[in-house]
């Protein structure tokens, strides 16, 4: 009995200085996540998705290989005038879903190395921070939508 409670203390520490260290991965969920088709010329892009942390955490950078730079982005209403713009973080409070969508947050990708094509989909490192500062790194695809951003006929009518 004494060597059974041990080896769950020895796990139970060993788990601590995971987490304390950063290298236990936060379960955190991503889903939906597409971007919009571009023209050949446009050399910038949206993704947008759903993210959920289980614990109070923060999105604090993207990253994708299609694009020179990638930022986190949101857009507002000021004095009757769509603007947009960075945001440092995008908060994601425990066990809320947080929507990335048009016309609010979302992941700019900047500087374009090609255009997006409908039906192909783009790969995403999203950087998620604890409230201790370690961070996770999530790698995730994004299905790029034709240009109006609706999705493929075929997700349209799962589960009817």
């Amino acid at each position: 009995m004494r060597f059974a409670f041990r080896v769950k203390i020895v796990f139970c520490v060993i788990g601590l200085l995971l987490c304390a260290s950063g290298q236990a991965q936060l379960p955190v969920e991503v889903s939906n996540a597409w971007a919009r088709a571009t023209v050949p010329a446009q050399t910038v892009g949206g993704v947008y998705l759903e993210i959920r942390s289980p614990i109070p955490a923060k999105l604090v950078r993207a990253a994708s290989p299609v694009a020179g730079r990638t930022e986190l982005h949101k857009m507002s209403m000021e004095n009757g005038v769509m603007k947009m713009s960075p945001v440092d973080a995008i908060d994601l409070p425990a066990g809320q879903s947080v929507k990335l969508a048009p016309g609010g947050l979302h992941v700019m990708l900047l500087d374009l190395k090609r255009p997006l094509k409908a039906g192909e989909s783009v790969p995403l490192a999203l950087t998620v921070e604890r409230a201790d500062k370690s961070q996770s790194t999530i790698e995730i695809k994004a299905q790029v939508r034709d240009i109006s951003g609706a999705p493929p006929a075929s997700e349209m009518h799962k589960g009817h």
